[in-house]
């Protein structure tokens, strides 16, 4: 293939496109890179260089040795660098030349999702096959998916073991003893994909990265860490808050990649449809991203469409078939849906049907982002920005790892970011990827976390003063859960610590689905997040079949559904109140003060709307559920009436530009945070209690923050910023999805006042320091 292939993929794309207007609204031709080679460090091992040879790597590129060497000789080390840069070898060579090397030692990889981790295995168990001297080390996966004797077997045999920062937390820390061999004589850590860990999942991995040095010191040993990351903002910094010790980085890319068309695409208008209060609505990204995989896979061309949600990754593969059933019904089979949530065998047997090309078209969720050795893809459809410049750029560099020519193809949602990305195109190419955010010193983090540590091993007093903790952990004296002694904490006899921590950030108790017709368990939702997505009449999609919820007991942990194939979709409707309870930092600017708050968010489901997959709205739908407390952090502005009236708006439509700017801000935030926007919600008020001024609130949707409330504060001007000109810039006359409504508003999107948005934004940026 030539250097057009990408071009000529695309032209073939919008052939098909109906209507006369293109929507596409930028194309980037991004040049080949060539290689750039190292040679075989003298302190590998001969019979790695060797098999490491035979599995085609015939000499390594210079950021895999000069990370590997850096590993080898003791310092830990961070490789960012691009997808497909064969950032594996940079931690093979290391670990199996220690391994071959000494027969007793060990070594531990984790990896955030499943899939990457199998990869990683195969790999691995292919060279040590080819290494006489690593016969023995039977690199070998624990996680939830292997069985209970193969547990025992690897805990027993194995001298590298592959698993996730789950099963270390819950499988391998708080049985130690049994483990007590394996990290007697741990030499490596590899963190595959750290750039991954972020918010409250982010922060819990860290704090179960410190457990693993704790343990491992425990047992006299003193690890290296290498780590494996997308090309994000000072890695090194990134890398060394994750694992509590310092990490160099190594970030200049020696491998070669082929030439990639960029195409940024905006659905068109529907004129026949209208959404909530007359906004027109834009054709879904789903529908148009399955239009366009039909179109690439009818020309041959593999293609991957990575979709913001599991529910959208299923109707956007049920979309391509039914499409491809009109052309040419013998590639229907040839698509499928892949995500998280499926048995261990499907997820195998879909990705060994896409790596020898027996499927064509995949729709996934970002469960294909990471690592899986899918080579030779023509083709990435990318339905919404993912949330992270980090997250684009991994999911583009799926395609084309042959070094060949590829086509990459943004999708905008009907959402205010995706929406100035695609008007904005250097926000996306031209902008350094974001620096990853944790807060490992959050307390609903930090306290479930140290009641795990002391139950591994009692804490010491420099311990508990090194977390900075004393006062965390007198508060959990008091309630029962750990005790004081002459020589360090322990917990109580009824504590359960490992039990009841969700690293992944989960909210509450897990709620389980249950089709009450058949008994069959189709899935989980955590508590936090049940009343939003499995309230009784809302539907639910799994592996294609369509549910309704029937109940929901949050006290018993139960939705029952029944199998429903109804012609539109649910969303729900909440109502929030928040209150400040402590002012973290405050910057006074006149008229104006910005502040960093801790708050409690009160939310409550009150009804949910009924809309056709075109996007209209068929109706609302009342609802009597509970209401629900979070205490966390929070970003907040005021303004003075004065300065608004000066500004132009009077105090009747302040509701409706407090609300339109405090939505668009919300959409905005991931380009300064690496959050999504199902990370954070928001709240405006022309009279708040607490501070007696029109106020607006965004805040951190998980206990105690994850941090992205303080870097919106950080960076409030830039942010503010793009929220003004991404509102300005929408071409609607009054508001719509693309700049100032929201999915998940509680009020139906009323009032809402974009013309007032941008002036109160304005307004507001004109007292800020530059």
């Amino acid at each position: 293939m030539d250097e057009s292939y990408g071009r000529q993929l695309l032209n073939r794309v919008l052939a098909g496109t109906p209507g006369h207007e293109t929507p596409l609204t930028h194309i980037a031709e991004l040049p080949a890179r060539e290689s750039s080679y190292a040679t075989w460090p003298s302190w590998a091992h001969p019979g790695v260089v060797d098999a490491l040879r035979d599995s085609g790597v015939p000499l390594p590129w210079t950021h895999q040795e000069q990370a590997a060497t850096l590993a080898a000789h003791g310092t830990n080390v961070v490789v960012a660098t691009g997808t497909a840069s064969g950032k594996s070898l940079a931690y093979q060579l290391p670990v199996l030349t220690a391994l071959a090397e000494d027969p007793r030692a060990t070594a531990l990889y984790l990896a955030p999702t499943k899939a990457l981790g199998a990869d990683q295995i195969r790999a691995a168990v292919a060279l040590c096959d080819g290494t006489d001297e690593l016969v023995d080390a039977y690199p070998s996966a624990f996680d939830g998916d292997t069985p209970t004797e193969v547990r025992q077997w690897v805990r027993a045999n194995s001298r590298w073991v592959f698993t996730n920062p789950d099963m270390l937390h819950i499988g391998m820390l708080r049985s130690h003893q049994r483990w007590a061999h394996f990290f007697r004589n741990l030499r490596y850590v590899v963190v595959d994909e750290c750039h991954s860990y972020r918010g409250v999942f982010g922060s819990n991995v860290a704090l179960v990265l410190r457990r693993l040095r704790r343990i491992a010191h425990r047992y006299a040993a003193d690890p290296v860490f290498v780590l494996a990351s997308a090309t994000t903002s000072d890695p090194g910094s990134a890398a060394s808050r994750l694992i509590g010790s310092p990490c160099a980085e190594v970030l200049d890319d020696g491998s070669p990649h082929g030439p990639r068309t960029v195409a940024l695409w905006e659905p068109p208008l529907l004129t026949d449809v209208t959404g909530e209060n007359g906004a027109p609505v834009r054709r879904a990204a789903g529908s148009e991203s399955a239009r366009i995989m039909a179109d690439l896979v009818v020309e041959g061309a593999r293609t991957l469409t990575f979709v913001r949600s599991r529910r959208g990754a299923e109707l956007t593969a049920m979309g391509a078939k039914r499409i491809l059933a009109e052309v040419d019904s013998d590639l229907v089979d040839r698509i499928a849906a892949y995500r998280a949530g499926y048995l261990a065998e499907d997820r195998r047997e879909l990705e060994a049907a896409l790596a020898d090309g027996t499927l064509l078209g995949a729709a996934t969720t970002n469960a294909l982002e990471l690592g899986v050795d899918i080579a030779g893809l023509d083709a990435v459809v990318v339905a919404g920005f993912p949330g992270t410049v980090a997250s684009f750029w991994q999911q583009a560099g799926r395609a084309g790892r042959r070094g060949e020519g590829s086509l990459v193809v943004l999708v905008a949602r009907d959402d205010p970011l995706d929406t100035y990305l695609v008007h904005h195109p250097a926000a996306l190419l031209d902008k350094p990827v974001e620096a990853t955010v944790t807060d490992p010193t959050n307390p609903y983090v930090l306290g479930p976390q140290l009641l795990c540590a002391a139950m591994e091993l009692p804490l010491s007093d420099a311990e508990v003063a090194e977390f900075g903790a004393v006062e965390l952990l007198t508060d959990l004296a008091e309630q029962g859960l750990i005790r004081r002694r002459a020589h360090g904490w322990f917990v109580t006899a009824d504590s359960n610590p490992h039990a009841f921590v969700d690293i992944r950030g989960g909210i509450g108790v897990q709620v389980a689905i249950v089709d009450a017709d058949s008994g069959r368990l189709l899935g989980t939702v955590d508590g936090g997040r049940a009343p939003a997505t499995t309230h009784p009449g809302a539907v639910y999609l799994h592996q294609g079949e369509a549910f309704v919820v029937d109940t929901l007991d949050l006290e018993e942990g139960l939705a029952l559904v029944h199998p429903e194939t109804p012609e539109w979709t649910t969303s729900a409707r909440e109502t929030t109140d928040i209150a400040i309870t402590t002012v973290l930092e405050r910057h006074d600017h006149g008229p104006v003060t910005a502040a960093l708050v801790e708050v409690e968010v009160t939310h409550q489901v009150v009804g949910y709307l009924r809309r056709l997959p075109s996007g209209e709205v068929l109706d609302q739908i009342e609802l009597d559920m509970p209401a629900q407390s979070l205490p966390t952090r929070a970003v907040m502005y005021t303004a003075t009436t004065e300065l608004l009236e000066s500004a132009g708006i009077p105090f009747d439509l302040l509701p409706g530009a407090l609300h339109a700017a405090e939505h668009a801000a919300i959409g905005l935030l991931p380009l300064v945070a690496t959050c999504d926007r199902g990370d954070i919600g928001g709240v405006s008020t022309a009279l708040h209690a607490d501070t007696g001024l029109p106020t607006v609130f965004v805040y951190d949707g998980h206990p105690g923050g994850a941090g992205f409330a303080d870097r919106a504060f950080e960076r409030l001007r830039p942010w503010l910023t793009a929220t003004r000109d991404a509102i300005a810039a929408c071409e609607c006359a009054a508001g719509c999805p693309s700049c100032v409504q929201s999915p998940k508003c509680g009020n139906g999107n009323n009032p809402l006042d974009k013309d007032g948005a941008v002036r109160l934004l304005t307004a507001v940026l004109g007292t800020l320091p530059a």
